[in-house]
């Protein structure tokens, strides 16, 4: 925990105290997706200055949302985990992905996509609905795919038999705030598929990016 604090006695204030540091909220989302070593870590968030990850997670060790664990032989590795208090952030961290989804516009120059950034994403946006589907999304090296069962989801980093590919040249943010259809998607060559253009729309409804209003 911080030793930076707000003299308000208020949640909120307690919230950002705990996890309102630069950075913080980003290592957790990745924890969110699973377990991790520092390595781990460190190769999803470059742009983390070494000493500044170390801090970090000491501070969510002491606040009691991130533990060490070393994993069975033959691995051995000290990984990083979440308790139960870390992992009841989920609902914040969806939410407020959601929330800044609607503001993504262009890649910048020096951002990454990282899997644990597509598996967050899926999973902030989706949307429950009837169907069944099972979809593989592809952007350059990073697979992840997507199962859904009416409303639940599953999402987890690597590649699906038996899905729908979806291959991105380019963040696919214009087909998932609808402004522009499955049909358009292929024809400007947004995406490649193994699908048609209608299960583009599919899973354009299934995950969709609302605009700032």
């Amino acid at each position: 925990m911080t030793t930076k604090t707000y003299g308000q006695y208020c949640g909120v204030a307690r919230a950002l105290e705990l996890v309102g540091e630069r950075w913080a909220l980003l290592i957790i989302r990745d924890l969110l997706v699973g377990p991790k070593r520092y390595t781990d870590l460190r190769a999803g968030l470059p742009k983390i200055p070494t000493n500044v990850l170390a801090t970090r997670l000491k501070e969510l060790e002491q606040a009691a949302l991130v533990v060490r664990r070393v994993q069975p032989r033959p691995s051995g590795a000290i990984v990083y985990e979440l308790t139960q208090y870390g992992t009841d952030l989920e609902p914040v961290v969806l939410a407020l992905g959601r929330w800044g989804a609607r503001s993504l516009g262009e890649l910048r120059p020096d951002e990454i996509i990282t899997a644990d950034i597509l598996v967050m994403a899926l999973r902030s946006t989706f949307r429950p609905g009837k169907r069944k589907a099972k979809y593989e999304l592809r952007f350059g090296e990073t697979v992840i795919h997507a199962i859904i069962n009416a409303a639940d989801l599953t999402v987890d980093p690597g590649p699906l038999d038996g899905s729908i590919v979806i291959e991105a040249r380019a963040p696919i943010a214009p087909l998932l705030t609808g402004a522009v259809d499955g049909a358009e998607a292929l024809r400007t060559k947004l995406v490649t598929t193994s699908g048609t253009a209608e299960d583009l729309n599919r899973f354009a409804m299934r995950f969709p990016i609302g605009a700032p209003t």
